[in-house]
């Protein structure tokens, strides 16, 4: 793992992103900046196999972004391993002739399932993971999920039946950013010991700095070895790579800034 090209690679997708963001004038920037080195060390590190069927790129493992208004996060890196193509890429934000939309749906190549409505990645992961045993097929399933998710009953429900099931293919990764849309949930309704809490259901639980590449690529490695349901806890800043935005939880949203504004923050993601 080369530490210098994942820190160079997330720059650069953050860059993208930031550029999309800014010619759409709508997107979750905070969110989507909080997990994106995550992602990058998940497809750049080659736990999401990709192979070639028919002249397309397929990703044989599946990745849900449960926190849907984040899936966009996956789109320059899709675009960039030749899942996704170049003119949907280049046509996003500028007309209708692409499949990329803010949201993702089944119908983005690389986008397993659609997301957006909180709470049901873990159950979607569930079944998929449970159909893949049944069916012999070896794949990982990876669902994102963000700590405003931990509020949904639907999240413990599909929890319950994951560890009853005791499958060994799933891998619950935790963003926890400390700023849901209302901000900090602690100053909503504590969470407590949320990693006693999954803990709790037999799952295996380890803790990242979601920002520091080596961390997340070793927790991965070691989690792969471990036969039981498992869970990465990313401690991230949302906002993540610009300063105008980090720790600030109304960049959930975008917010409108100024030419200037947007320039200085183009020149940082370059240099």
């Amino acid at each position: 793992m080369n530490q210098n090209y994942l820190k160079k690679k997330s720059k650069e997708l953050r860059k993208k992103l930031f550029e999309k963001f800014y010619l759409l004038q709508e997107g979750h920037p905070g969110s989507v900046f909080s997990i994106l080195d995550f992602l990058t060390v998940l497809y750049y590190c080659n736990f999401v196999k990709i192979l070639k069927k028919n002249k397309k790129k397929i990703p044989v493992d599946d990745v849900i972004m449960s926190k849907g208004h984040a899936t966009v996060g996956q789109y320059p890196i899709l675009y960039d391993l030749e899942v996704i193509k170049k003119n949907d890429w280049l046509n996003w934000g500028k007309n209708q002739n692409t499949c990329l939309r803010m949201f993702g749906n089944s119908s983005i190549p690389g986008i397993k399932v659609a997301t957006g409505s909180l709470g049901h990645g873990i159950g979607y992961a569930t079944g998929i993971a449970y159909a893949s045993k049944r069916d012999k097929i070896n794949k990982n399933i990876y669902v994102i999920i963000s700590e405003g998710e931990l509020y949904e009953g639907s999240t413990w429900e599909a929890l319950l039946l994951l560890a009853k099931l005791k499958l060994d293919n799933v891998y619950i990764i935790l963003d926890i950013n400390n700023n849901i849309i209302l901000g900090d949930p602690r100053k909503c309704l504590t969470l407590g010991n949320i990693k006693k809490k999954i803990e709790s259901f037999d799952i295996v639980v380890k803790t990242s700095n979601g920002h520091n590449f080596n961390e997340m690529n070793t927790n991965l490695k070691l989690l792969k070895k471990i036969k039981k349901p498992k869970c990465l806890i990313l401690n991230t800043i949302k906002g993540k790579g610009l300063k105008i935005m980090e720790n600030k939880a109304q960049w959930h949203y975008w917010n409108k800034i100024k030419a200037h504004e947007y320039e200085e923050c183009i020149r940082k993601l370059t240099g």
